[in-house]
């Protein structure tokens, strides 16, 4: 097989023929919920005689406000969330927009109003949501970073490893990633030396945005599989409250089938508790292979500790920022648009702890790597990444600016837990496969 199709030649089947969507967006940051935020320069010094620092100063003044949030010093928590406000932009470098997104996430906490403003910048972006936003956003982050693209090679490689010879196959998909890692799963299929399997792809989708752009996809996925000559059936599981209520019969999982579950992003949005549920509903579906890819940050083990949570969602959230301002163009609408779906997340973690979740979304407690591998390991074994897969990995990388790297499975008693994507040293993407 050649091994060059496990890396993305650009998710093509996007392309429209008609006049490309302007990818313009309502602001995120428009809620009553909130503070506004002006343009001030970062140099500006508040009433009270404290200068604020040129350069890094956001980090060190979120991190006070937190813990005034914290101890629940309301005279402390009004100057802070002021200065703040003065500082902060959308529009402006990496420190002004941390301030400002993060900005809206401690007025939230602080006024136990993050429930309704969570709520209303969720509606905001579903109503401006299309596929033609979608599929610009998309090609352009793939284009300039491998954040996602990383997690697509690695799942694709083992997943035709693991499907090698079998003639009808069933991808059974938890993503919410748009279907953008297949087509080159299909021309991989359709090259095969041997005779080109069935497929069966069945994505679930548990997030509202997706589900509104899930019949054109389906459309075009359908023509693209006719266009490589790969025998193909789609179908969309809907309205699934928890991941937990899966079942063989619900997705039409026939017994002559080669099963593979891809879960990429899709763990994060299950509730602590409910984890070991659903990973033992993922083993009952059969499966000769689970691929899962999770962002590296934790929010669930300090979850009842605000500060420490906050520091972590911020360091988190400063690494992904900076990768998107030396990734993308300073008047980029897409680098805009991914800050602003980092808004409801920061306000969701931070914010609407502790409340019950009626708006329809999964919650964002994160684990890294080493914690997910703890759960899985109770039910699955680690399947390490072949060379071939490995060498993949880093020829997708090759395309990409400096400093991205690929940490690959080590020696020693962890050798197979999955491989990590790093920016500039920090791991920011984890990535793996287990077998029953």
């Amino acid at each position: 097989m050649d091994r060059t199709l496990f890396t993305p030649k650009g998710t093509y089947f996007f392309h429209h023929p008609t006049q490309q969507s302007n990818g313009t967006q309502p602001d995120m940051q428009s809620s009553n919920n909130q503070p506004q935020t002006s343009h001030t320069s970062t140099s500006r010094s508040s009433d009270s005689g404290e200068p604020c620092v040129t350069g890094k100063w956001a980090s060190s003044l979120l991190k006070e406000c937190a813990r005034a949030i914290s101890d629940k010093d309301s005279s402390r928590i009004h100057h802070l969330l002021w200065m703040l406000n003065e500082l902060a932009s959308p529009y402006g470098d990496c420190d002004q927009k941390l301030a400002s997104y993060f900005l809206q996430a401690l007025f939230c906490k602080a006024t136990e109003s993050g429930h309704r403003c969570y709520k209303t910048l969720s509606s905001v972006a579903e109503k401006s949501h299309s596929f033609d936003s979608a599929r610009k956003l998309i090609l352009k982050f793939q284009e300039v970073s491998p954040w996602t693209t990383f997690g697509h090679v690695a799942s694709n490689g083992a997943i035709l490893e693991a499907l090698e010879g079998e003639t009808k196959l069933h991808i059974i998909d938890i993503s919410n990633t748009l279907c953008t890692q297949w087509p080159t799963l299909l021309e991989a299929l359709a090259t095969r030396n041997d005779e080109t399997p069935r497929l069966k792809l069945t994505v679930v989708v548990t997030a509202s945005l997706v589900r509104s752009v899930m019949k054109e996809i389906g459309q075009r996925m359908e023509k693209f599989a006719r266009l490589m000559g790969v025998p193909f059936e789609f179908q969309v599981i809907s309205g699934v409250n928890h991941l937990g209520e899966l079942t063989k019969e619900g997705l039409g999982v026939r017994d002559d089938e080669a099963v593979a579950v891809n879960c990429i992003g899709a763990l994060r949005r299950v509730e602590v508790e409910e984890r070991r549920r659903v990973i033992q509903t993922l083993q009952s579906l059969g499966p000769r292979v689970v691929t899962v890819v999770e962002e590296e940050a934790d929010f669930s083990s300090s979850r009842n500790d605000f500060v420490k949570c906050f520091e972590e969602c911020l360091r988190f959230y400063t690494l992904y920022f900076e990768m998107l301002e030396e990734s993308f163009v300073p008047t980029s609408n897409e680098r805009l648009m991914l800050e602003r779906e980092c808004s409801r997340s920061i306000v969701r973690v931070l914010a609407c702890d502790d409340i019950e979740d009626d708006t329809g979304e999964d919650c964002e407690r994160r684990e890294k790597g080493i914690q997910w591998s703890e759960g899985l390991k109770e039910v699955f074994s680690p399947l390490g990444f072949s060379e071939d897969v490995v060498d993949d990995v880093k020829a997708l990388l090759k395309r990409y600016r400096s400093g991205w790297a690929l940490v690959p499975p080590q020696q020693g008693e962890n050798h197979q837990l999955g491989i990590y994507l790093t920016w500039k040293d920090e791991p920011v993407v984890w990535a793996s496969a287990w077998k029953p």
